[in-house]
């Protein structure tokens, strides 16, 4: 076993599929390929693979189905690769329980800077992105519970739970989602950049001068409209998550007597 420990590639293109087994190689990880979905899986599954990459094109299911059945059983890192950028499917990676996403083509120390930075985030169990309210990023233990509780428009956001409740009901949020979420509501109105929200879903470890691409950016505006729906916030008169044409996003204004101040 590798010193960091498995690793399985799952791409059908041969010169792709052996460029990614040795960058995850010489990252320490031992490697373990598969050509398509059903075989991906079952390697995942066998192997019990720490850190996966799965093309979205394959020649049997598809890379979000692959991404589906992984989560079913296991919380291994995930890293989506796709040549498409476009909105839908950015949410379907997302929503399927994707750590990442990289469009290809891509560099090698991209990738690579990627999956270290990933890994480095905290991590708890992951098996249903739809029914977990935030799989990592938890507060250090010491951190006061009045000072993990934030409060805005019947908004509560408690980080040391990772939990989200409006008017005292549940939101289920991913990681992302919730990261997002609690990095606006910590800012107090000041205005976050699209590349300011690209690190907080990276984690606290992304470089500075990391690329971001557009699709990067892309996925932070996928994230908000998720937010947005599962908020019930209306884009035209928002109750918490207030786009800044040209700048980036902020929280919007606290309601009083039913008006904003």
């Amino acid at each position: 076993m590798g010193e960091l420990g498995v690793a399985v590639v799952i791409e059908d293109d041969k010169d792709l599929r052996n460029l990614i087994e040795g960058i995850l190689s010489q990252a320490g990880y031992a490697v373990h390929t598969a050509t398509e979905g059903r075989e991906g899986v079952a390697m995942v599954r066998d192997k019990r693979a720490k850190i996966v990459t799965v093309d979205i094109g394959l020649p049997d299911i598809d890379g979000f189905e692959v991404l589906r059945r992984i989560r079913r059983f296991s919380d291994a890192y995930v890293v989506m690769l796709t040549g498409r950028t476009e909105e839908p499917d950015l949410l379907s990676a997302l929503d399927a329980g994707a750590d990442d996403y990289i469009t290809k083509p891509f560099r090698p120390r991209e990738l690579r800077a990627r999956i270290t930075a990933m890994m480095r985030r905290p991590r708890q169990h992951l098996l249903d992105p739809e029914v977990t309210d935030a799989f990592s990023g938890t507060p250090p233990p010491d951190t006061p519970a009045s000072e993990s509780t934030l409060q805005h428009n019947g908004l509560v956001l408690d980080h040391r739970k990772r939990t989200a409740c409006v008017g005292g009901t549940p939101l289920k949020l991913t990681r992302s989602e919730f990261d997002l979420l609690h990095q606006l509501v910590r800012a107090s109105g000041n205005v976050l950049s699209r590349a300011d929200l690209v690190r907080v879903v990276r984690g606290e470890y992304y470089p500075e001068d990391a690329l971001i691409t557009d699709a990067d950016e892309r996925a932070v505006q996928v994230h908000i409209g998720n937010l947005r729906r599962k908020l019930q916030d209306d884009a035209d008169s928002p109750r918490w998550l207030q786009t800044v044409r040209g700048a980036g996003y902020r929280l919007a204004d606290p309601v009083i007597s039913g008006r904003s101040t």
